[in-house]
């Protein structure tokens, strides 16, 4: 397998410009192959453009080795000339769901330490089989068509950019790349624990790796959508009725659960069967006998639904006549699950159309 070159990285972090001009970005790094071999290809990146990177070790402290592992993969990287910190999380451990508290302590841990530096950038060295493994688990727990397409490939956050430039790289190559520079790894044995659902999958041959191109494909198609359609209206975000009935039902599935996951604040989109009937209410369009668009068709009743904490309600436009779906949080609900999470994720709209590095 081919190691990723500098050239090669320096690729997949084009598309997540722009940086400052001497860009400093964390690394979240476990020991691992794939956190360290993201370290070193990031360190070339930021001192060739006269920044910095710093290595964040997130010490979790569920197993007595931990601190060990920490303390020599800071050693590690420091003989590489990368700056490193330890970030303990502290505290009793949950006994149930554990893997979910350790991950959401982990970022927390994460974001407080790009806060504290002053560092806007935090890279993730999630790549094509944790994507793979990924979309097979939510595709088991019935995700919706926005959670299978998989992680995102950028997400804004308060105090930081997550960016995880390595989703279309396969781990074989990252494992190539420590090889051909002869950097050694920590192998972390709960990698092998089938208590644990993603072991589960990546052991029985559950995830495939699906080729970049055609994710990359289906999200440009969304973003252009969005970019076509979707409106910032101080009632909400607003979707043009006639543009929406036009689209496939899978676009459109996709398009309003990106757009009913930034309104309500929520961790994921709403599951697959809930948003296909919504989807396909969108599809349909207004009775016929809807003249006013408040919300009534011919038959006298509303419109309007709810969706996963979120207000659909079709209405016309006073200036331009044309009918739109205004999506809103639900009365008396407000979108504080996620504090500073920007009303439309930039990853999808903000930015326009991604490029394929982008999507992974």
């Amino acid at each position: 397998m081919t190691p990723l070159s500098a050239s090669d990285f320096a690729h997949l972090m084009a598309p997540f410009a722009p940086f400052e001009a001497r860009p400093a970005v964390a690394v979240a790094v476990s020991g691992g192959r794939d956190s360290v071999a993201l370290a070193v290809l990031s360190h070339g990146w930021a001192v060739e453009r006269q920044g910095r990177v710093l290595a964040l070790i997130v010490d979790h402290g569920l197993r007595p080795e931990s601190a060990t592992e920490a303390r020599v993969t800071g050693e590690r990287l420091a003989a590489l000339g990368i700056e490193a910190e330890t970030l303990v999380w502290s505290g009793a451990k949950p006994a149930t769901r554990l893997q979910q508290a350790a991950r959401e302590a982990r970022y927390r841990l994460l974001f407080d330490a790009c806060r504290r530096h002053g560092i806007l950038h935090l890279l993730t060295a999630h790549h094509a089989n944790d994507q793979a493994e990924t979309v097979a688990m939510r595709a088991a727990h019935d995700s919706g068509l926005d959670g299978l397409a998989g992680m995102a490939a950028l997400v804004e956050h308060r105090d930081a950019r997550l960016l995880r430039p390595l989703l279309a790289v396969p781990r074989a190559r990252l494992t190539a790349t420590l090889e051909a520079r002869g950097i050694g790894w920590i192998d972390d044995p709960s990698n092998e624990d089938r208590r644990f659902e993603r072991v589960r999958v990546r052991q029985d041959g559950g995830a495939s790796v699906e080729p970049a191109e055609g994710r990359a494909t289906r999200d440009r198609q969304v973003a252009l959508v969005a970019l076509q359609t979707l409106e910032v209206a101080p009632e909400g975000i607003a979707l043009d009725q006639l543009v929406v009935s036009d689209l496939s039902k899978e676009i459109t599935a996709r398009l309003l659960g990106r757009v009913v996951q930034a309104v309500a604040g929520g961790p994921y989109p709403p599951r697959r069967e809930r948003l296909a009937r919504a989807a396909a209410r969108l599809s349909q369009g207004p009775d016929r006998g809807q003249e006013h668009g408040q919300g009534r068709g011919k038959s006298g009743k509303s419109q309007d639904f709810t969706l996963s904490g979120c207000q659909l309600m079709l209405r016309r436009d006073p200036d331009t006549r044309r009918l739109r779906w205004i999506v809103r949080p639900e009365s008396g609900r407000r979108n504080n699950k996620t504090p500073g999470q920007p009303l439309v994720p930039a990853a999808f709209f903000a930015c326009g159309v991604p490029a394929e590095t982008h999507l992974g």
